[in-house]
C-alpha cells in the first residue's frame, strides 16, 4: 500500500477537498497487471458487448452529471456552468465511440490485384491490449475521455493517471465505471504526483496517451521509444486567430475573446494571438476591448488551477511590456491573488514570449497585418501547430487550408472539439496522434492483414518449384499493366 498521500485543493477557497494515495511504481505495475488480466475478456466481448457496457456508463454519467460537474468545478475552480458543459461533451464523446467502434473498426475487404487474383485479402483492426492514459488538469474529464472512451470501445483496457491537481475527478470516473462494469480491471485509476505518471509510462502498457506540456511529452516519447511503445501526444498550442477584411467583426471579437479568456485562458485550443487585417483593425480592437471590459476574473472565469502558471503569465506580460506592447485592457498588474484579470495587448513584437510561448492564461495579443498572406505566414511561424480560427465571410476555407495545424474553425471557435466525428490533435510541438472521430478509434488499434487462398492455380509463385513459364507470365502481366 502507498505510504504517502497528497491533497486535492479547491483553488478558489484554498480548502482541501480530499486526500488521495501517491501510488508507487509497484502499485502502478499491479494496476497494469490487473488490466492485462482483464484485457482478453474485454476484447472477447466484441463491439456489441462493449457497446452495451459503455452505453450503460454514458447513461450512468448523464444521471450523475450534477455530481461530476460540481466536482470538476471544485477541483479546477472553473464556474459550475463551464464544468457541466465539459461533462456533457465528455459523455457525448463516450457515446459516439461506443456507437461507432463496430462500424469503423470492422474488417475491410481489399482487392488482391491481378497477380494474386486467386487470393482474398482483408484488414482487421486489433486492440493493443493495455493503454496508459495520462490526463491534464484544465479539462480533467473531457480531455482524457477522448482517449479512455476510444481505447475502451476499441477493445483495450485502460489505466488512467489524472493530474495531481484533479485526482478526485479521475478517481470518481473509474469508480463510476466500476458500478456498471461486468468485471474488474477494465478501467482503473492510479493517483499520485509526477513520479506516478512516470511509472505508468515505464510500465508494461502497450500504448500511452499523454496530454500535457511539450517538454514532458518529449520525455514520455523517449521512454516509450526505448521499449517500442507507440504514443499519442497532445501538447500545448499558441493558437492564432485570423480576422479578414470581410469578417463579421463583432462576431470575431466576441468569439476570440471567449476563446482567449474562457476557463481562465487554460485551454490548449484557446486563442493566444490575433492577426487582423489593418483596414478593419481599429473596429475590431474597439469591439473586443469594449467586450473585454465587461468580463471579470472570479465571475466569468476562475483562478489559475496550477499556481505555478501565474509566474509564466506574469513573465509573458512583463516581456511584452518591456518590448513596447501597449495594453488595451489589463496590464503588468493583472496577476493578483491567484487570478489574472483579462489582458489584451496590442502591437506585440513577434519575438516576445507572449507571441512565441504558450501563456495558458486570460491574455490575448493582437497585431495588425497588411494582408492575409502575412497573417498566414506569422501564424505558421510558431513552433506549435494545434488549432486556429479564421473569420472571413468568403474566404474561410481558402485561408484555413494554408495553416499548419491540426484543427481550424471558421467563423467559430472550439467547434471542432464538440464534433465527435472529427479528429483532435496537432502537429509540430503540439504533438502527434489523434483522439476523437474515426481516427481516434483507429489510433487505439493496429492493422492486421489477412490473405488467404480462394483456389489454387497452376502458376505457383511462392515456391522454389517456380517454373520458367511462371516467370515469363509475371513479366507479361507487369508489361501489359504498367509498360505503356
Amino acid at each position: 500500500m502507498s505510504t504517502s498521500d497528497f491533497p486535492s485543493i479547491n483553488p478558489v477557497t484554498g480548502q482541501e477537498i480530499a486526500r488521495f494515495p501517491n501510488h508507487t511504481a509497484d502499485e502502478v505495475d499491479e494496476a497494469v497487471k490487473g488490466a492485462r488480466n482483464a484485457s482478453a475478456a474485454w476484447a472477447t466481448l466484441g463491439y456489441t458487448g462493449r457497446k452495451k457496457v459503455l452505453k450503460s456508463w454514458a447513461s450512468h454519467l448523464a444521471h450523475q452529471i450534477d455530481e461530476i460537474g460540481k466536482l470538476i468545478s471544485d477541483e479546477t475552480g472553473k464556474p459550475l456552468s463551464d464544468a457541466t458543459l465539459e461533462a456533457s461533451l465528455a459523455i457525448e464523446q463516450l457515446s459516439w465511440a461506443a456507437n461507432k467502434a463496430g462500424v469503423i473498426l470492422s474488417d475491410q475487404k481489399r482487392p488482391s490485384g491481378l497477380l494474386m487474383f486467386n487470393m482474398s485479402a482483408k484488414v482487421q483492426r486489433s486492440p493493443y491490449g493495455v493503454v496508459g492514459v495520462i490526463g491534464p488538469w484544465n479539462y480533467p474529464m473531457f480531455t482524457p475521455m477522448g482517449s479512455i472512451a476510444y481505447a475502451l470501445a476499441a477493445g483495450n483496457t485502460v489505466v488512467f493517471k489524472p493530474s495531481e491537481y484533479t485526482p478526485a475527478v479521475g478517481d470518481w470516473l473509474s469508480r463510476s465505471f466500476a458500478e456498471i462494469a461486468p468485471f474488474s480491471g477494465i478501467f482503473t485509476t492510479v493517483t499520485g504526483l509526477p513520479d506516478t505518471g512516470r511509472a505508468l509510462t515505464e510500465s508494461n502498457v502497450n500504448k500511452i496517451s499523454f496530454t500535457g506540456s511539450t517538454r514532458t511529452a518529449k520525455k514520455v516519447a523517449a521512454s516509450a521509444a526505448g521499449r517500442m511503445i507507440p504514443v499519442v501526444l497532445e501538447c500545448g498550442g499558441k493558437d492564432p486567430v485570423i480576422v479578414a477584411s470581410d469578417a463579421d467583426l463583432n462576431l470575431a471579437a466576441e468569439y476570440a475573446l471567449w476563446s482567449a479568456m474562457a476557463n481562465g485562458g487554460q485551454s490548449c485550443i484557446g486563442a493566444e494571438r490575433v492577426y487582423v487585417v489593418d483596414s478593419v483593425a481599429d473596429k475590431f480592437i474597439e469591439s473586443i476591448t469594449s467586450m473585454a471590459k465587461k468580463i471579470h476574473e472570479g465571475k466569468n472565469y476562475g483562478p489559475a488551477t496550477m499556481p505555478s502558471q501565474l509566474q509564466v503569465i506574469q513573465g509573458h506580460i512583463n516581456d511584452a511590456a518591456a518590448k513596447g506592447a501597449q495594453f488595451a485592457v489589463g496590464g503588468v498588474n493583472a496577476v493578483h491573488d491567484g487570478m489574472v484579470a483579462p489582458t489584451i495587448m496590442l502591437n506585440v513584437p513577434e519575438d516576445s514570449t507572449a507571441m512565441t510561448e504558450e501563456t495558458f492564461g486570460p491574455t490575448l495579443a493582437i497585431n495588425r497585418v497588411s494582408s492575409i498572406a502575412e497573417a498566414v505566414n506569422l501564424s505558421n511561424a510558431s513552433s506549435y501547430g494545434l488549432a486556429a480560427a479564421v473569420f472571413s465571410k468568403r474566404n474561410g476555407d481558402e485561408i484555413a487550408a494554408q495553416l499548419q495545424c491540426g484543427m481550424v474553425s471558421i467563423n467559430s471557435v472550439f467547434s471542432f472539439a464538440a464534433v465527435s466525428s472529427v479528429p483532435f490533435g496537432g502537429v509540430k510541438d503540439s504533438g502527434y496522434g489523434r483522439i476523437h472521430g474515426n481516427e481516434g478509434l483507429l489510433e487505439f488499434t493496429y492493422p492486421r492483414t489477412v490473405v488467404s487462398t480462394k483456389f489454387r492455380i497452376p502458376l505457383a509463385f511462392t515456391t522454389f518449384k517456380r517454373t520458367r513459364f511462371a516467370d515469363g507470365t509475371i513479366k507479361k502481366i507487369i508489361t501489359i499493366l504498367y509498360g505503356r
